[in-house]
């Protein structure tokens, strides 16, 4: 995400940079890697021979909760939803792959390109890398006015990744610029295949997750906005040229069955989501 860009000094590293439209590090809160600071150091007399503090000791007994960066912390997320019985509970048809309606889709991107882009391009590129931060904007708050509620998001995110790449790879779908190249999109074609839609998906889930800790006055107020916010950006992707509209139609309804079992799957004794949705919903109490 583009919040990170302070740390572009390590963009050789980035050897996915191409995925980055799905990459569910949506969490440009500042270095969410948890490695963004560094100190140098005097090589003849270095901090740790300050006279007295090499045996100073601090007395604790485990890493801390406050300390895990959301980065590594979504992993836990997904470790725990993936141990349940999710397939079972999310599934998704095969995408229509007859020549007409390939075809029909195809034509009516020619149509957005010809029509829409030039107008959209700003606003397109700068979805592509992520919308969480337009998620933010629209609910009125940053990583750090409501800090448990924004990694929540970060941890959705991550699962809905993890499934829209499972369906992704039993579908392989082909992009429309693969088919048709003259589409040409303005920005770099994902490294996965087509259906379902990354950002679709992500769009909607962060729009089902944000209306469900808000109070529900709050979530009634705002509902309309999330939802229409979450489709432009998957149409944005259809202008485009990365996605044809089934793919946005089809992470829209997937959105919809990760969420729900997200709140109604089995949780552990101890569980990373369940604290989380917990602290996010006091957040707005």
């Amino acid at each position: 995400m583009s919040g990170n860009s302070g740390n572009s000094g390590n963009s050789g590293n980035s050897g996915n940079s191409g995925n980055s439209g799905n990459s569910a590090n949506s969490a440009n809160s500042g270095n969410p890697q948890g490695f963004g600071w560094s100190f140098a150091d005097r090589v003849d007399l270095p901090f740790v021979t300050e006279p007295g503090i090499a045996e100073q000791r601090v007395p604790i007994q485990n890493f801390g909760k406050r300390n895990w960066a959301i980065f590594w912390e979504r992993w836990r997320a997904v470790a725990e939803f993936s141990s349940t019985a999710w397939l079972s509970h999310i599934s998704l048809p095969a995408p229509n792959l007859t020549a007409s309606e390939v075809d029909r889709e195809i034509k009516s991107l020619i149509r957005m390109a010809i029509e829409e882009r030039p107008d959209a391009r700003g606003e397109l590129v700068s979805q592509h890398p992520e919308t969480l931060t337009y998620f933010l904007a629209l609910a009125g708050m940053k990583p750090d006015t409501h800090p448990a509620t924004y990694r929540l998001l970060i941890m959705v995110d991550a699962i809905a990744v993890m499934v829209v790449m499972h369906f992704k790879g039993v579908y392989d779908r082909p992009r429309p610029s693969q088919i048709c190249p003259a589409l040409l999109p303005p920005v770099e074609v994902p490294g996965h295949p087509s259906y379902p839609s990354g950002h679709s998906t992500q769009g909607h889930v962060t729009a089902l997750t944000l209306c469900s800790v808000m109070p529900s006055d709050k979530a009634d107020a705002l509902r309309p906005s999330l939802t229409a916010l979450a489709n432009r950006s998957a149409r944005n992707r259809e202008i485009a040229g990365v996605h044809y509209e089934s793919d946005s139609i089809a992470g829209r309804d997937l959105a919809k069955q990760v969420f729900d079992w997200i709140s109604a799957c089995p949780k552990p004794q101890k569980s990373v989501l369940a604290d989380t949705i917990a602290a996010a919903k006091a957040e707005w109490a």
